[in-house]
């Protein structure tokens, strides 16, 4: 199967404007993810996905492919479907502009389950959540599977609520595994004939409620196939994320 990994990347930014752009360690952020993606065995080519010349102009600079789409896409998955109706490949990967410090081999693990199931319409990931400000936290998208694997619900609330733990929550109750939470990793894997399916498929309740694109899915009776990942990787938001990338790589060196 040929699978393609595409990385939608825009210029605007509620939060971090440029963020694509943005130097980390005299390369931009953009850069970084497309060689990451590049390591992961079972991808066939990456390609850049914009609508901003700016950030077609640097990926051609270092010798990267892009592709320009329609201004008027509101999200990553429009975005992604666009370029898809132009390739020939089984299999698109939607990996984050924003997640330079992503590994390769969680690429490859989320590919893994639709190579195995061909009945699968699209895979992602995630992991395990290690602190009680994670579980809390709005900007941590929570979600929960049957034994399968398959996502039953994501959500921006903590998920599961322990009723008749509630009180007792702590870190330690986290770290040392006693309650089994998983936080959600934004790395989508759809077969190619799917995306445009999806992306024609209007807002739902539970999506436009929680703001979580991937709940259209669901709500459609769509399976979502999960794997779990011991990588983790710093999604950057704001300056403030950029730090903590520039910090764990200059650790590293």
């Amino acid at each position: 199967m040929k699978i393609t990994a595409v990385i939608p990347a825009r210029y605007a930014s509620t939060r971090f404007e440029g963020k694509a752009l943005a130097d980390i360690m005299g390369k931009p952020m953009v850069q970084h993810v497309y060689e990451r993606a590049q390591k992961a065995t079972l991808v066939s080519e990456v390609i850049v996905a914009t609508d901003d010349e700016r950030i077609a102009a640097k990926v051609r600079e270092f010798g990267g492919r892009v592709e320009m789409t329609s201004i008027s896409h509101e999200t990553g998955t429009d975005r992604l479907a666009e370029v898809a109706q132009r390739l020939d490949a089984d299999i698109v990967v939607n990996v984050q502009g924003d997640e330079p410090l992503i590994d390769p081999a969680m690429i490859d693990q989320a590919i893994a389950p639709l190579l195995e199931d061909p009945s699968i319409p699209m895979a992602t990931l995630k992991s395990r959540i290690r602190t009680l400000h994670d579980f809390l936290s709005p900007n941590v998208v929570k979600v929960v599977s049957d034994p399968h694997g398959n996502v039953l619900y994501f959500s921006r609330s903590p998920l599961p609520f322990f009723r008749d733990k509630w009180n007792d929550l702590k870190d330690e109750a986290f770290v040392c595994g006693k309650l089994l939470c998983y936080k959600h990793v934004g790395l989508y894997v759809y077969r190619r004939e799917f995306l445009p399916v999806f992306a024609a498929l209007p807002p739902t309740y539970l999506e436009l409620a929680e703001k979580l694109e991937q709940l259209r899915v669901l709500e459609n009776g769509y399976r979502i196939k999960i794997v779990e990942t011991e990588f983790d990787s710093i999604g950057v938001d704001t300056p403030a994320d950029l730090e903590k990338v520039l910090a764990k790589l200059k650790a590293a060196l």
